[in-house]
């Protein structure tokens, strides 16, 4: 009889703990849904232009807003265009895509057809390297409003990224049709760089620029791209006068302060260059700093401090890619990059885990290709990187890294006369690149 007594107040006390459980996790899984994320404080120079006190004010009265009316669908749209903003500015991506994608579900499921949000969807989507769902988003909101000449941008960097050119063409052409602005021209701008077409490249860029207003974020993003086009064509001085056109404009801009240091490096500065990365590398999270730094240490025999940064750039693309799948249990891919990163602690092995990954999800793009060949190189498979550097130079790209590379790979599967062309075209106008893929091209120059 006891025994009957004690079994049943361990059911009742079971059954009790097992409520509490559920209830909480209920209460908890509710609280998580109705959370709307603060703003996470901005470093260094960004922290202190004048439009941070702006955005501070915004978000207040957008989520003052929406604590007071959750279904307040213009007041949730304007907090998420602010939040994907800050994760530009910033490069806190895993953050900010995650509040901003809580938001726009929370919206489209009480509205499916809303076609602002289904863009906001989109760009998340393509923020996160998910190019394929980006597009099956892009199509539904292309049903909905064929006229939207931002979402046939949209369009544009997603064929691109899948390695859909032709379809990326006429999507530029429909978005410029529609509205002429500073980002159609920059999309008209890459598709013609991606061609081979620098003159024309740089000719769209500067329109780009010109559309935009001086001291915006998008306007010197797209100041940094023409001095990019500048730099990859050899004309250091209007790259540089246009990297310190932005910071003028943008105090402390980082991408502007790379270019900068970019500039240093091929002057051989790289003392200064250094100093421009760690300065760039204070305002905003972006490991490409941190690599290009380790670069810089190891062409100045510093190599124990290229490898600390190899491997550090390494540690926080991993994290990275945990804590954002940690909030979308999808995650951020980066698998290209990671590929590069493993390359350059020479794990061939890792490189080329990641970089079939990413040749899975888009075989048709370019720089997957140029990645996924360069790997094949490092391991010694010739034959099969020829392979894939054949399909990355299917577009009749300039690029110098790439043209670099291909030269490498045909010099080693004895086309000499190729690997020769294709450098003449590569250093002919002396442009700025990787200094630790410089150092291979000067070894190649001097045996062909």
């Amino acid at each position: 009889m006891n025994r009957k007594i004690i079994y049943a107040a361990l059911l009742v006390i079971f059954a009790a703990a097992s409520g509490f459980i559920i209830f909480k996790y209920n209460k908890e899984r509710k609280e998580e849904q109705q959370k709307i994320y603060a703003l996470l404080p901005r470093t260094a120079a960004s922290a202190k232009l004048p439009e941070w006190n702006d955005v501070q004010l915004s978000a207040k009265k957008l989520m003052a807003a929406l604590e007071l009316k959750r279904t307040d669908a213009k007041s949730m749209l304007s907090l998420i265009a602010l939040y994907l903003s800050e994760a530009r500015i910033t490069g806190n991506y895993s953050y900010y895509d995650h509040a901003a994608l809580k938001l726009v579900d929370e919206l489209l499921a009480t509205d499916p057809k809303n076609f602002e949000a289904l863009t906001f969807k989109a760009m998340i989507f393509l923020s996160q390297h998910h190019f394929a769902e980006a597009l099956v988003v892009i199509k539904e909101a292309e049903a909905i409003n064929p006229y939207s000449a931002f979402l046939y941008g949209l369009m544009v960097d997603a064929h691109v990224e899948m390695g859909q050119y032709t379809e990326a063409l006429a999507a530029a052409d429909k978005m410029i049709s529609i509205r002429p602005d500073l980002r159609s021209y920059a999309r008209i701008s890459y598709l013609r760089e991606i061609h081979g077409d620098y003159p024309g490249a740089i000719e769209a860029m500067k329109m780009a620029v010109d559309a935009g207003q001086a001291g915006d974020e998008t306007t010197e993003w797209t100041r940094v791209q023409l001095g990019k086009l500048y730099e990859l064509t050899g004309d250091l001085l209007n790259a540089e006068m246009n990297y310190t056109l932005a910071i003028v404009n943008r105090p402390g801009y980082a991408y502007a302060n790379a270019g900068l240091a970019r500039i240093a490096a091929a002057k051989k500065d790289y003392s200064k260059a250094i100093a421009y990365y760690q300065a760039a590398d204070t305002v905003i999270n972006d490991y490409s700093f941190k690599e290009a730094m380790a670069a810089l240490y190891a062409v100045t025999g510093k190599e124990q401090q290229a490898n600390v940064l190899d491997k550090e750039v390494i540690v926080m693309m991993e994290e990275a890619f945990k804590q954002s799948k940690t909030y979308d249990s999808v995650g951020h891919y980066a698998d290209r990059e990671m590929a590069y990163a493993y390359l350059n602690v020479n794990n061939t092995d890792k490189a080329l885990e990641h970089a079939l990954m990413e040749y899975d999800r888009r075989p048709a793009n370019i720089d997957v290709n140029e990645v996924l060949a360069w790997v094949y190189y490092n391991k010694g498979e010739f034959n099969t990187a020829l392979k894939y550097i054949e399909t990355a130079l299917r577009t009749q790209s300039k690029n110098p890294e790439l043209l670099c590379r291909a030269a490498m790979i045909y010099a080693k599967n004895n086309q000499q006369v190729k690997a020769k062309e294709l450098l003449q075209v590569a250093v002919k106008n002396n442009p700025s690149f990787s200094v630790r893929l410089k150092i291979q091209v000067d070894q190649l120059l001097k045996t062909i």
